[in-house]
């Protein structure tokens, strides 16, 4: 949702947006089949070229409804559609949770939702409630999980108790870590932040909210081997997320796309539609060398041609990407000269 004249607006949920992460470009399809309703929170996941879609709140409340869209159709056309069918007890309404992807299941934990008296537990954290009906706003710290093979929910029985800090789910025994002990320089604490794979043993944070609430950009890596955080150092200071999404590219680079820029409990006018992209790692010789052509095509443009057809494919998508790129530079550039010569 945005926030447009104080006023939450949610944006339609007809469309699907594409980021092709080769030539830079992003493509919008409409939607069809059963649309789910235009949410805000809820948690996505692929599984075998499906997305999944569950939980969020809109204006009539909280949902624990699950759709799935066939993101590799032949014909072009993108069809949500709502999952009726399961076997077994869905989690109870809620939004802003998380989720992980496991031997074609979908693991969902905790998230924020409401319950009556009568429904309270131990992995509820009550944060407010209304008296007069009786009920609870708060917390879950449970976790759930939906087979996409076999359709069917469940809820695993937790052996022990979560802490704070950083922990790990053993998601073959179902049970909690406890807190890890971390070597060395540590991230400071934080909410809405992302936590994103990049490797068989290594994971890499980004942004968030900290205690103080002040929105974050910092990153960092941890190295599982090792249970030691590292600073990555070269990361812009005025670019904070939080609440934002994270997914890892090809050759290792985390891309952050939406959230926010603003202390979300205070203000809601920094919402964010620039893609950050950040390496984690060397890039391979060829990306290196495609981006170098993709930079001076002009320079080379009589010798591209003579590229073998395949490689050319890729040339041409690295072109693109770095003309979009300097054409937003070039036009960012001439907005802040417009704007310095409105103030003068």
């Amino acid at each position: 949702f945005q926030s447009i004249e104080e006023n939450e607006v949610y944006l339609p949920s007809d469309e699907l947006w594409i980021y092709d992460m080769d030539s830079g470009l992003w493509t919008m399809h409409l939607m069809e089949g059963e649309l789910p309703t235009s949410m805000s929170g809820s948690c996505g996941a692929s599984i075998n070229g499906k997305l999944y879609i569950f939980g969020g709140f809109d204006d009539k409340g909280y949902s624990n409804r699950l759709y799935y869209v066939n993101l590799r159709t032949k014909t072009g056309t993108y069809r949500w559609k709502k999952i009726t069918n399961f076997k077994g007890q869905p989690p109870t309404p809620r939004d802003k949770l998380s989720c992980w992807v496991y031997k074609n299941r979908l693991i969902y934990f905790g998230g924020y939702g409401c319950r009556k008296h009568n429904e309270l537990s131990d992995c509820f954290d009550v944060h407010d409630a209304f008296w007069e009906g009786q009920i609870f706003w708060g917390w879950h710290n449970d976790v759930h999980v939906f087979d996409t093979t076999t359709q069917t929910w469940s809820q695993p029985t937790i052996r022990q108790t979560r802490m704070n800090d950083l922990h790990c789910l053993n998601l073959d025994t179902w049970t909690w870590s406890g807190r890890i002990n971390i070597s060395g320089e540590k991230p400071r604490d934080r909410s809405w932040h992302t936590l994103t794979p990049i490797g068989d043993d290594r994971l890499f944070l980004f942004g968030g909210l900290s205690s103080d609430n002040v929105p974050l950009s910092d990153g960092w890596i941890h190295s599982i081997a090792t249970n030691g955080w590292k600073q990555l150092t070269h990361l812009p200071k005025s670019r904070p997320r939080l609440w934002h999404t994270a997914c890892l590219g090809q050759e290792g680079e985390v891309m952050v796309f939406g959230g926010s820029k603003d202390d979300l409990l205070y203000m809601d006018t920094g919402h964010c539609s620039d893609l950050l992209i950040f390496q984690t790692q060397p890039y391979s010789l060829l990306r290196l060398c495609l981006d170098c052509i993709g930079k001076n095509a002009a320079l080379l443009e009589n010798h591209i041609p003579c590229l073998p057809s395949k490689l050319l494919q890729e040339v041409l998508k690295k072109i693109t990407f770095w003309a979009a790129m300097t054409h937003r530079q070039e036009r960012k550039a001439e907005t802040e000269r417009q704007s310095q010569l409105h103030s003068t």
